[in-house]
């Protein structure tokens, strides 16, 4: 019986590592999910176990290699950014991986950009914002400058998604939208790293840089193969999309953070976007892609537990709520904002937390308008003057009834379209490392779809 030709991705998140099969069509045909716990670095703060995950790697492909279920005749890796893993010059891990909440004392970071500011000018170069170890170049100057012992051990400095493809080639590489993803190192105006990195004589640790959809051909245990260079996970999660749309659109990605994604934005990111907390993300071929950020799921995860606890109803209570054209017209007919907000930025913030009279419902919907209220200005600032029609939203929101319904009440110019991408940036990986091209029935053949309009005002009692 002929085996079933297979692209395998390790997609490896803060929480959870994951490891999927795709068929030839996109379809997934097998999963696993693990979850380490983490370790400290050497001043004892909280990092991920990178032993523990590099031995699951090798013990998965291993395992699934051996079974001869599947032909795997390509590996990819996708993970997330801001971190980077030192290597020594026998090749061999060298630091800890520094956790990018990590805080950095605020002097340093001054003296950065005292000397390679103004700080709003070289955020606006970098599409980086001052955001500490988030900005993983900084990582680099605050080893030198702060652990100068550890600085002189390291030969070369992988993003993460390129440690995971090392530790499969050896072979140490840089790839365009690690690079470009908030770390303070890319110049988007010259296309090459920023005259810092020069300066700090940091460039030599960084290796060479390769295209996202480069591919090494090895063989592996017996098994020849092409092994990917590995790509950020944001930019993978955009990839299907921006290969099956040909129009203008807006993704918005949901969950801990919520990050409204505009592919086809141009030009600097101005003073106005970079107060708005906005970055830059990389799209494959190196263009920019404009990213407004909101602690949107931490602040509804804190709320609810308020909530939950205030009315006394059961912890999953929030899952069930369905939208109330009544209760919302309610609430409108005397609208303020009534929610304190712990994570979020608001010129008219209350100081306390002031709850709507009546149901958990209601107090329900109130906070969601609010919430939609700072996820709308967010998605404005990434739309800017792009002619976007349709709005794609993925992630834990998007199967949140109250938040559609008032989202697409509140952008009635888009079309807002909700995905099922559960297999998000492993599917990107996948995609990436393929020759394969993506027509347009493809989100609503793998993503499945779901469309939503928006209520008719009249029509509210």
């Amino acid at each position: 019986m002929e085996k079933q030709r297979v692209t395998a991705v390790f997609d490896i998140g803060r929480t959870n590592k994951k490891f999927f099969l795709f068929d030839q069509d996109y379809r997934e045909v097998h999963r696993e999910y693990r979850v380490f716990e983490e370790t400290g670095d050497e001043d004892g703060y909280p990092t991920e176990d990178l032993q523990a995950v590099r031995v699951w790697l090798r013990e998965v492909f291993h395992r699934i290699l051996q079974a001869r279920t599947f032909d795997i005749h390509a590996v990819n890796f996708s993970s997330y950014g801001a971190s980077l893993v030192h290597l020594d010059a026998d090749g061999e891990v060298a630091t800890p991986l520094y956790n990018y909440t990590k805080a950095v004392d605020e002097e340093l970071l001054d003296r950065f950009y005292a000397t390679y500011g103004p700080e709003d000018a070289f955020a606006a170069r970098t599409g980086s914002p001052r955001s500490g170890l988030l900005n993983s170049g900084m990582q680099l100057y605050w080893l030198k400058h702060r652990k100068p012992e550890v600085f002189r051990r390291i030969r070369y400095s992988l993003h993460l998604p390129q440690y995971l493809s090392y530790v499969f080639t050896g072979i140490p590489i840089s790839e365009y939208t690690s690079i470009g993803c908030h770390t303070a190192l890319w110049d988007y105006t010259k296309q090459d790293y920023h005259d810092w990195v020069y300066t700090e004589d940091l460039h030599r640790l960084l290796p060479p840089i390769v295209s996202t959809e480069t591919s090494i051909n090895m063989n592996y245990n017996g098994k020849r193969m092409k092994i990917g260079v590995g790509i950020h996970d944001s930019s993978a999660a955009l990839l299907p999309y921006v290969r099956s749309e040909e129009k203008p659109f807006l993704l918005l990605s949901t969950g801990t953070w919520s990050v409204a994604l505009n592919p086809f934005a141009s030009g600097k990111l101005t003073d106005r976007e970079l107060a708005a907390n906005c970055l830059n993300y990389m799209r494959i071929d190196g263009r920019p892609v404009k990213a407004a950020r909101l602690f949107l799921g931490q602040e509804y995860k804190t709320q609810i537990a308020h909530l939950t606890q205030h009315y006394g109803v059961e912890e999953d209570q929030h899952r069930s709520v369905a939208f109330d054209q009544r209760l919302y017209a309610e609430i409108q007919a005397d609208y303020r904002p009534r929610f304190h907000f712990e994570h979020l930025d608001r010129s008219d913030n209350p100081s306390t937390t002031d709850l709507p009279s009546g149901s958990f419902a209601r107090a329900y919907h109130q906070l969601i308008a609010e919430l939609v209220d700072a996820q709308v200005h967010s998605l404005e600032t990434a739309r800017g003057s792009t002619c976007s029609k349709k709005l794609f939203l993925d992630g834990g929101f998007s199967d949140n009834a109250v938040f559609l319904h008032l989202l697409s009440h509140r952008l009635r110019d888009l079309q807002l379209r909700t995905t099922d991408s559960s297999l998000g940036s492993a599917l990107g990986a996948a995609i990436c490392i393929s020759d394969r091209a993506l027509n347009s029935k493809f989100l609503k053949k793998n993503y499945g779809v779901r469309k939503h309009q928006p209520f008719v005002v009249s029509e509210i009692p």
